[in-house]
């Protein structure tokens, strides 16, 4: 008797909160499917007024500049990047490497729902503080995990000192972005090289 009782009470505790959890929604009554599709509906609003290129030049040769394409650059759809500057092609960076950057982000889901490039309460702004930095091709540390991998795709492609717009989806973003599912664009991405 003593054993079925402690077996339900074992059932209640950890069927209660996989319960709770699979009824909760996300903040204002939103599912997290709903905030996805959300994000869904803001990057394909955003790129429809883009130039796209579904797949990454296999010879690695973009076209460049500011009216140039967004790439599409996983087959998830997760990353899109525009070239504005290849960099230094001779000095490209190496997995295990510090690269510093510096960026501008708008959320596009603000910018969708009819706010504008840089609008109030949309807009991140690092270009005038101090850089951020990861460490080109680290999946273990939390200094770098945090920024996503997203933000790690043009360095496979570009040399130091190269700038980017990039589109990345919140699944590859910031993990402060996971949840909420917010897309952002990234534009006037610059990455440098370590000076020690």
């Amino acid at each position: 008797m003593k054993m079925k009782y402690t077996s339900r009470l074992l059932y209640l505790i950890f069927a209660m909160p996989a319960l709770m959890l699979m009824f909760s929604s996300c903040k204002d009554g939103t599912s997290y499917a709903d905030l996805l599709k959300q994000e869904d509906r803001a990057v394909n609003w955003y790129l429809a007024q883009q130039r796209i290129v579904p797949y990454v030049p296999a010879d690695s040769v973009f076209e460049v500049g500011p009216n140039a394409p967004f790439y599409r650059m996983d087959s998830d759809g997760n990353v899109y990047m525009r070239v504005i500057n290849m960099g230094d092609m001779n000095n490209r960076p190496k997995k295990g490497q510090t690269v510093y950057f510096r960026f501008t982000r708008t959320n596009i889901k603000m910018y969708a729902d009819g706010g504008s490039i840089g609008g109030a309460g949309s807009l991140e702004n690092n270009m005038s503080g101090s850089s951020w930095s990861l460490i080109y091709g680290n999946t273990v540390l939390t200094s770098t995990t945090q920024l996503g991998s997203g933000l790690q795709v043009p360095l496979g492609y570009l040399g130091y000192n190269c700038e980017v717009d990039l589109v990345v989806k919140s699944e590859v973003g910031r993990t402060d972005d996971i949840g909420e599912c917010i897309p952002y664009l990234y534009t006037n991405l610059k990455y440098f090289k370590a000076e020690y």
